[in-house]
């Protein structure tokens, strides 16, 4: 049943270490429920019921929250393979502290809440490493909310750009990589007004900090990026 997608699951942190058979016999005793939805879908609604762990198979989503302001703040992009829910999975909240909106028609799998933070009925023999797998992303999580946390207390626009800009450098380790989001999705991760993003990029490239070409950015002094977010 779930044959299609084993290889993209196997890609996901979730599913790290665990072989193909392996997986296709724990995921029939999880017991996903599968859900397809279209483009700009709302997947999960913030404060609606929690209804389990969340995979993409396909497409893509975003994790996003509303400002008291009204303003869409776009917390992460997921891609195939992405895992998201999991904090809400491991804390007393039974409610949705998110909105889910798929950027993309998608496919994604929920696994029951209490098959991964509980026993299931049929001892997997993965199912301790899935557990362990489940601990890093959620280490992984806290490290992504600390760099964002880092991108939004920048003083200036340019501030939380060069911040952001700055990261994306430090994981890639190359000075030319591709932004994961489109403009105003960058914009509304970073809580810039879309029009202001794309001014302030003019201006740093006018300057000789940047270029870009779509979302390829080409990072040209990396001294001058560090010296505005001080």
């Amino acid at each position: 049943m779930y044959h299609e997608w084993i290889k993209v699951l196997n890609t996901s942190l979730l599913f790290r270490g665990i072989n193909p058979d392996a997986l296709d016999t724990m995921l029939n005793c999880l017991n996903p429920v599968i859900q397809r939805c279209k483009q700009r879908e709302i997947v999960a609604l913030y404060g609606q019921p929690f209804h389990g762990i969340g995979i993409v198979v396909s497409g893509s989503i975003a994790l996003t929250k509303e400002s008291y302001h009204g303003d869409r703040i776009i917390l992460e992009i997921l891609n195939a393979g992405g895992v998201f829910g999991e904090v809400i999975a491991f804390s007393d909240s039974k409610i949705w502290t998110i909105t889910v909106i798929t950027q993309e028609d998608s496919c994604l799998l929920f696994l029951p809440q209490g098959k991964i933070t509980g026993n299931c009925s049929s001892v997997c023999p993965a199912h301790n490493l899935l557990i362990t797998n489940m601990m890093k992303i959620l280490s992984e999580r806290t490290l992504t909310l600390n760099r964002k946390i880092e991108h939004l207390s920048a003083k200036s626009i340019r501030g939380k750009v060069s911040s952001y800009f700055l990261d994306m450098y430090r994981q890639t380790g190359k000075t030319v990589f591709a932004v994961p989001m489109k403009r105003f999705e960058l914009a509304d991760y970073l809580n810039i007004p879309r029009p202001s993003l794309s001014r302030e990029m003019g201006l740093m490239r006018d300057s000789g900090i940047i270029d870009f070409n779509g979302s390829s950015i080409e990072i040209k002094n990396v001294f001058i990026l560090e010296e505005s977010i001080r």
